[in-house]
């Protein structure tokens, strides 16, 4: 399995945000995100074995992870590293970019699914798969990353649309107007919850963190 990095820090976004976290990820995505803030990820990375991986994580007294990339479902071995640290005990937060099937990894009963749904604005709109949302579980997440407004209509009319059973969090691109977004909800009196990327605001723009 190719592996950007793992390191240890506190998560920023969804319903673990201000938590502890160990953070495993992945190389290689099939996105291109006008917005992407990780193209690092996009080729720098290392082969690693699960047992690799294992002896990295265990460095930290931690038992929360988060898998991210990149696009963790592209590795072929990613069944077989949840099910491994899964079976660590560990809790383990997978996100996804929405272009993907997530039918393997719902069978995951005790996995969080962190499922972005790309609006106009990415330039990747086209490449979601919208019928994931169908699969999500009511301990799984959506994340829609939002610029303006016609991006938060499309997020809301795919809302509404799908009426998913989980919790939905609306998040600004990071360094445009959180303000907006927050009368935008408050107008439609959305239940979706406003998302800021704690980490962000903690370390700035640092790898790593």
């Amino acid at each position: 399995m190719k592996i950007n990095e793992i390191f240890y820090s506190i998560q920023g976004e969804g319903k673990w945000t201000g938590l502890p976290n160990i953070f495993i990820r992945t190389t290689g995505c099939n996105l291109r995100c006008s917005y992407c803030d990780t193209k690092y990820a996009y080729d720098e990375g290392t082969e690693k074995s699960i047992k690799d991986i294992l002896k990295e994580i265990k460095k930290f007294s931690c038992k929360n992870i988060c898998i991210t990339g990149g696009e963790p479902l592209l590795q072929s071995d990613i069944l077989k590293l949840l099910e491994f640290l899964i079976k660590e005990n560990y809790s383990i937060c997978l996100e996804t970019n929405g272009s993907i099937g997530i039918e393997e990894v719902s069978k995951f009963p005790t996995l969080l699914i962190s499922l972005d749904i790309k609006c106009p604005s990415s330039n990747m709109c086209t490449k979601m798969k919208l019928k994931n949302i169908e699969l999500l579980r009511p301990n799984d997440q959506i994340k829609m990353i939002i610029k303006n407004e016609v991006d938060y209509n499309y997020a809301r009319d795919i809302i509404m649309d799908y009426k998913p059973d989980c919790s939905i969090f609306f998040q600004p691109v990071w360094g445009t107007s959180s303000n907006s977004l927050a009368k935008w909800i408050l107008k439609d009196s959305l239940k979706v919850r406003l998302g800021l990327q704690l980490h962000k605001i903690i370390w700035g723009e640092k790898r790593g963190k």
